[in-house]
């Protein structure tokens, strides 16, 4: 995908000063309706607060920056990534560590933190289901989606291996603290891999983008899926006749980084601050059905939105966060394993 390049400038600031040298800031992330609300609920209110323009660019991909930090040439001041990118760039040293003196994240929940990264956003991996296909209550839990006999009918289900391991181990009845611990060991990621096996004569579509599990729902190809609670909420939005089970979820985070050797760095690290504030946090679920990071959050967000959002304490009480280190060591073993399993 080209990367696109767009300046937000700090309105007031420019109109009314002409002789100080305006500040600015260089911000990537990954384009679209994503970016669009980062922009709105973040990046605009920024700019106007503190007269800093911002340079919007897109597809911070790792091995974009590994160059331009190995070149001493970094155009970016914060970049956003899942936990996946934010681990490989830690592996190769390319994020700076974020001390409690540059950013205070101390009311931030707890499975959300990272040493390397501030983190934006939660969204979880749910069960989507078809109300016309279970009009009287569809599967709530893991086990249920692994149920065929209970629950008939195909599936779809990510083609790669994170979240969908976690999950398969939790259906075949291991206990939430327990799953990285199980997942460790060879006979117990055999034991999750088997299990999702097991479902292989009943799955559809194994889907590599956000967008399919939803459209094969509203299709009828499926009558449930494994995807993201943004993704189905849309669908939803939309007039699909579908709905998530929120009784188990497998929590994920978004981070915003600042790469090392970043021209603003300053003005990164205010940014960073005021992102992560829970008045600022409750904005972003506005635009997208993304939760916030902190529970001070809560007060600014009424009922009707809470119960769109993943990261509610009632709904944090039934998930894992995913282990982004435990990714971080195994995740290129764990993938081919798992496509392996997928060809068979």
């Amino acid at each position: 995908m080209k990367a696109i390049r767009t300046i937000l400038l700090a309105g007031a600031f420019a109109a009314g000063t002409c002789a100080a040298q305006a500040e600015e800031m260089v911000f990537a992330s990954w384009g679209g309706s994503y970016q669009e609300a980062i922009s709105k609920a973040w990046l605009q209110p920024f700019s106007e607060e503190t007269g800093i323009d911002i340079i919007q660019d897109t597809e911070p991909e790792v091995a974009r920056i590994k160059a331009m930090v190995e070149t001493n040439s970094l155009e970016w001041d914060v970049v956003t990534g899942g936990g996946s990118t934010l681990m490989r760039g830690v592996a190769y040293d390319l994020f700076e560590p974020i001390t409690a003196d540059m950013v205070d994240q101390s009311h931030v929940i707890e499975g959300a933190r990272n040493d390397y990264g501030v983190p934006s956003e939660i969204f979880s991996t749910v069960i989507g289901y078809s109300k016309d296909a279970f009009p009287d209550g569809g599967p709530r839990t893991f086990a249920d989606f692994f149920d065929v006999e209970k629950f008939p009918g195909m599936r779809a289900v990510p083609d790669r291996a994170a979240t969908v391991l976690e999950a398969a181990l939790l259906a075949d009845g291991v206990a939430p603290a327990d799953v990285y611990k199980v997942l460790d060991t060879e006979d117990g990621f055999q034991r999750a891999l088997d299990k999702v096996s097991s479902l292989r004569d009943h799955v559809a579509v194994w889907w590599s983008s956000g967008a399919q599990p939803v459209q094969a729902l509203g299709s009828g190809e499926v009558v449930m899926a494994l995807g993201w609670n943004g993704r189905f909420q849309a669908g939803m939005d939309e007039g699909l006749d579908i709905e998530m089970s929120w009784a188990e979820s497998i929590a994920q985070v978004g981070y915003f980084m600042i790469p090392r050797g970043a021209p603003n760095r300053d003005q990164a690290i205010r940014f960073l601050n005021y992102m992560v504030q829970p008045e600022a946090q409750s904005r972003f679920s506005e635009y997208v059905a993304y939760g916030p990071v902190t529970d001070q959050a809560w007060e600014f967000i009424d009922d009707e939105r809470q119960a769109r959002l993943p990261s509610t304490p009632e709904r944090l009480k039934n998930a894992i966060f995913m282990d982004i280190a435990w990714w971080a060591d195994n995740a290129t073993a764990a993938s081919e394993k798992y496509r392996q399993m997928l060809q068979k």
